[in-house]
């Protein structure tokens, strides 16, 4: 053997699936392989539709595209490409580009069905690959939603400010300049106020107010704002919920960057449920509340029918739950006077997460101040137990564990709250772990945010130790992924002797259950497990690779658990058979729980080891 033949094979051999194999494999390979110069003058003569290969890159760097040119992915030494068409038999659609010319590996269609045929490892490694990519360019594709995108990108022009003690007439005239309907106020590069065009009618021109004084004197102080990474849905249910139309959008290190407005917002959505959530907000009877509740099943299945990423219903779901407990609590107050203390209405669990589905159950309870007094309890009391018993009313049924403002036992203070989350930390048993999982999911619905804020900081100064995470990581392993030996689905049978696999159990949760875990070691705050893995790349913690496969199983599975609940298949909630999938679908579902499995291995090695 040559020293040249020699290097390819040494090279081969590094290659994954090779180290699986036996030799005789990576001999095959290397004796049926041709070896091309790749550049951007030459490539057209290398790469045609009609002639699937497969495609080993040993030097050099090219970018896959798609056919509308958007990025598949980005290839370097030791990466393949050219599969999915051996696999599947369609035509070659991507394209490549060359980056840096270099080196490719070019092994015919017929060595690779050999080496199909002979290695089962071998083929199982291009299929588990191909569906992989198949996970991800799906979810490149169907993420142009309106309500995924970044505010950011609804900014059209940079920050118009001016100091608090400028004038009235100045900020009009500035106004006019920039032709913007509203300035922020700031002071050291911060935010402290917002004037907008109906300040100026109602607040200066109505009462006759002097133009040459301050506005800081009819600013709207601390106003309502957003930050520039955050979800158009979720500015857009911040407006609604509170009724205004100008909301100031900050950096990460809270400077001032630009405004959006409600006819910005507008222009990204038609969808009824979108303004279902408005109508909730105006309602001015229980009755009506009731009423519009009733609509939301409907709308959702309209609406999963317009567009392709269904996990998003998730969102609008948890956005609506949002706005029935927030027009439930201010009815109540209106009737029966406001709450004689500042208070937090918290949510737990999928509401938290934003990823309710049309079975979701409530998980909800009462923050109150330090010094609360009986009397005031019992007011708290009966506002829990008439929004909780409302909101079953309205479809969201009670939960079945009692974890609702309704229960003593979630309605506390600060303190109280605090010393439960401690014990549960410090005493890692099986129930303190289950309440974890329920517990640090939370996110605030209505109230004091500067109350909820608190108790936000007191949960991060609660320490905790190795045997926290090892015992979570344990509780997490527990869990299974439904696929056996030879890549075959584990199915159950319920007493019709249908049989079916379990998406959230067996799927969903197994991810949220990972992702709270590494949040919590990061102290990231965020409830949404998508929000949890993006803020996840700024700790290292995970790969980028990891963080990837993880938001795309996620958002695969809950898509398909989803769209189970609207056809109503006649399963158990939340199950699926995978017979009445498509081939892809199940070659993707198994990929799926395969790359989940891979996660839930990995978290069980780090932490019980303690590393932390």
């Amino acid at each position: 053997m040559t020293a040249h033949v020699q290097d390819v094979l040494t090279f081969v051999q590094q290659q994954a699936p090779f180290g699986q194999l036996a030799d005789s494999a990576a001999d095959y390979f290397v004796e049926h392989l041709d070896i091309i110069y790749v550049s951007a003058q030459n490539q057209a003569q290398w790469f045609r539709s009609d002639q699937p290969q497969l495609y080993l890159v040993r030097s050099g760097h090219f970018d896959l595209r798609s056919e509308r040119g958007e990025l598949v992915t980005r290839l370097a030494e030791g990466d393949y490409f050219g599969y999915p068409s051996l696999l599947t038999g369609e035509p070659i659609s991507n394209q490549l580009e060359v980056v840096q010319p270099g080196l490719v590996y070019v092994l015919p269609q017929s060595a690779f069905d050999f080496l199909r045929r002979e290695y089962k490892p071998f083929e199982q490694y291009f299929v588990r690959a191909h569906a992989k990519r198949l996970l991800s360019s799906h979810y490149k594709e169907s993420g142009n939603s309106w309500s995924e995108r970044p505010v950011s990108e609804l900014m059209s022009r940079a920050a118009v400010t001016l100091a608090p003690d400028a004038s009235i007439q100045e900020a009009a005239k500035v106004m006019k300049k920039h032709r913007v309907s509203s300035i922020m106020v700031t002071e050291h590069d911060q935010l402290s106020g917002v004037v907008t065009d109906r300040d100026l009618r109602n607040r200066v021109l109505a009462e006759g107010l002097d133009p040459a004084r301050a506005i800081g004197e009819i600013m709207t102080a601390k106003p309502k704002h957003i930050f520039e990474n955050n979800r158009i849905f979720s500015a857009l249910h911040l407006m609604l919920k509170h009724n205004i139309h100008h909301l100031p959008v900050l950096s990460e290190d809270r400077m001032p960057i630009g405004m959006i407005t409600s006819t910005d917002l507008l222009r990204q959505q038609k969808s009824d449920p979108v303004q279902l959530i408005g109508r909730i907000y105006k309602a001015c009877s229980y009755a009506q509340v009731r009423q519009l509740a009733k609509e939301i099943p409907d709308l959702l299945s309209d609406f999963a029918n317009k567009i392709e990423d269904i996990s998003l219903i998730g969102q609008l779901l948890s956005g609506l739950s949002d706005a029935l407990t927030g027009r439930l609590i201010d009815l109540y107050q209106q009737q029966h006077g406001n709450a004689p203390t500042p208070f937090a209405w918290i949510c737990f669990g999928s509401q938290a997460r934003e990823e309710q589905t049309l079975h979701s159950d409530q998980d909800n309870g009462l923050l109150l101040p330090e010094g609360v007094t009986d009397e005031q309890r019992q007011y708290f009391a009966q506002l829990g137990a008439f929004v909780c018993q409302q909101l079953d009313e309205c479809g969201i049924r009670t939960c079945p564990g009692n974890i609702m403002a309704s229960n003593p036992q979630c309605r506390g203070t600060l303190s109280e709250w605090c010393d439960r989350f401690t014990s549960w930390i410090h005493t890692p048993t099986p129930h303190a772990m289950l309440n974890c999982k329920i517990y640090f999911d939370l996110r605030f619905i209505t109230g004091s945010d500067v109350l909820f804020g608190q108790f936000l900081h007191h949960l991060n100064e609660i320490p905790k130790n190795a045997l926290f995470y090892a015992a979570m990581a344990a509780d997490i392993n527990a869990n299974t992924v439904p696929i056996g030996l030879f890549q075959q689905f584990k199915l159950q049978q319920d007493k019709h002797k249908h049989k079916y696999l379990d998406l959230k159990k067996r799927g969903v949760v197994i991810i949220n259950d990972v992702v709270r875990l590494y949040a919590l070691q990061a102290g990231i705050r965020k409830a949404n497990t998508l929000q949890r893995l993006q803020a996840l790349k700024a700790h290292r913690v995970l790969s980028a690779e990891d963080i990837a496969n993880l938001q795309d199983c996620w958002r695969y599975l809950t898509q398909l658990r989803l769209r189970t609940q609207i056809d109503k298949e006649g399963l158990p909630e939340n199950c699926i058979n995978p017979e009445y999938l498509s081939s892809l679908e199940r070659h993707q579902l198994k990929e799926a729980f395969h790359l989940i499995k891979q996660a839930q291995q990995a978290c069980a090695f780090k932490f019980a080891r303690g590393s932390l």
